[in-house]
């Protein structure tokens, strides 16, 4: 029954322990990569942007040293770049008087032609608020460039209004570098991302092969192959196998305890019984006939429990491992020579590495009660194949050619003493005992129609690596 507490704990996602380290990894370098990648766009943008006002400024202070004024009347400097003096070439300066919430030009660079350059977002008021400072603010150009503008407001000696130099130039070499740098470092970025999760994804594995290699020692336990874990580990993982191997010592121990009451059990209920059959057989009368049959009903059920408990005990200890096919072959000798007298042929397939997780005994009973159930009901011709159906499990399937059972006896030949046929000798405790053994190793029989006419039975059974 699980617990209230049990049933209130919220179930965990069951990801493995290397999907979590990479993930949890690759999640923290992700987000430092992507930070650290915005970080030096926005850096980089900046100081680029501040190294383009700095020209700006330049151009703007030469045009506020080289004016001339005389009698009132602004002169601008000559400018000696080609670049001023060709229409819409992108680099343009000009002289300028505020106006209204405008700008008036007084002179202006060739390369505007009939064009003049647009003013600050918020007018003449903020290059007012700024008088003596230079500002920038991008702009759109006369041929539609997108321009970055620097101005800066002052007075001249002999002139009344303030004036505005101006200096502006086309942005795109500015933004096309920009864009060039982020392209390069998100590649970067990228190939560095991927490069430190390749890395995490190796060190990793590396660093829990240890953890690896003792799973699969436990596996081997597990299926037989050793007795005991034997690596050895790191300092971390050294308790954990020598409480792996005390646990296995101490299941083993209490196996071997659990064996040892079986047979003293049986011993010391045997006796008695058999010298109660004894005194039965040699005193005839109503009274012997009574306790005979008593006595061997409690013989029946003392070799049921016992059997049952024999094979829960195995299946608790360490695996054993068992060939299939010598076993086969050494039951198929055996029912030929036992049923002679009609002629039985047994014909079986099974591949040489098959294994049966489980004690040779077990797998004989199964087997032997299976095969010999089919030579009892058979023609003439028994057919029996073991086949793997998965890394974990085996089919062994016996068939005959008799006249089989209808689908509502199946079931019913599987319980303990039932016997369709009086006339037939035995206890009806064959398939019985197969399916007990059976359901014991976590298996389980089917009941079915042979292509041969018969019975076919079909034994799911636990399977070891070969």
């Amino acid at each position: 029954m699980t617990s209230t507490v049990d049933a209130r704990r919220p179930a965990l996602p069951r990801f493995s322990l290397v999907r979590r380290l990479v993930a949890l990894a690759a999640g923290w370098s992700l987000a430092v990569l992507v930070v650290g990648g915005l970080a030096l766009s926005v850096f980089f943008s900046q100081s680029s942007t501040a190294r383009f006002d700095d020209d700006l400024s330049v151009s703007v202070d030469g045009l506020l040293a080289g004016v001339v004024v005389e009698g009132g009347a602004i002169t601008a400097p000559v400018s000696d770049d080609p670049q001023t003096q060709r229409a819409y070439s992108g680099d343009y300066w000009e002289i300028a008087t505020p106006a209204g919430q405008g700008l008036r030009a007084v002179a202006r660079s060739r390369s505007l032609w009939d064009r003049v350059l647009p003013p600050p977002p918020e007018g003449p008021a903020r290059l007012a608020g700024s008088a003596g400072k230079t500002i920038y603010y991008d702009a759109p150009g006369p041929a539609g460039q997108s321009l970055r503008v620097a101005a800066l407001q002052g007075r001249l000696p002999d002139v009344a209004t303030p004036v505005v130099f101006m200096a502006a130039e086309d942005r795109a070499p500015l933004d096309r570098d920009v864009g060039t740098f982020v392209t390069t470092t998100i590649i970067a970025l990228v190939v560095l991302g991927v490069g430190l999760i390749a890395a995490v994804v190796v060190q990793v594995r590396v660093g829990l092969r240890p953890l690896f290699a003792l799973q699969r020692e436990v596996a081997d336990v597990r299926i037989g192959r050793s007795e005991r874990v034997m690596g050895h580990y790191p300092r971390e993982l050294e308790p954990l196998a020598s409480e792996l191997n005390a646990l296995m010592a101490h299941n083993h121990e209490v196996v071997e305890r659990q064996r040892t009451h079986v047979g003293n059990l049986a011993h010391a209920l045997k006796t008695p019984l058999s010298v109660l059959l004894t005194e039965a057989d040699q005193r005839p009368g109503l009274l012997a006939d009574v306790v005979t049959r008593q006595a061997e009903a409690m013989r029946r059920q003392v070799d049921h429990h016992l059997r049952r408990a024999r094979a829960a005990a195995r299946t608790q200890g360490p695996g054993e491992r068992t060939p299939v096919a010598p076993v086969i072959e050494e039951l198929a000798r055996t029912l030929e020579k036992i049923f002679r007298d009609k002629a039985a042929s047994i014909d079986w397939r099974c591949a040489d590495d098959l294994v049966f997780l489980g004690e040779r005994q077990d797998l004989l009973e199964v087997a032997g009660n299976a095969m010999e159930n089919a030579c009892k009901w058979c023609a003439g011709r028994v057919r029996v194949s073991a086949q793997a159906r998965d890394p974990r499990w085996l089919v062994l399937s016996v068939e005959d050619d008799g006249m089989g059972l209808a689908a509502e006896q199946r079931q019913e030949v599987l319980r303990r003493g039932a016997r369709l046929d009086e006339s037939a000798p035995g206890s009806g405790l064959g398939l019985s005992i197969v399916d007990e053994l059976v359901r014991a190793y976590g298996g389980k029989i089917t009941l079915g129609e042979s292509a041969m006419g018969g019975l076919k039975i079909d034994l799911v059974l636990p399977r070891a690596d070969g």
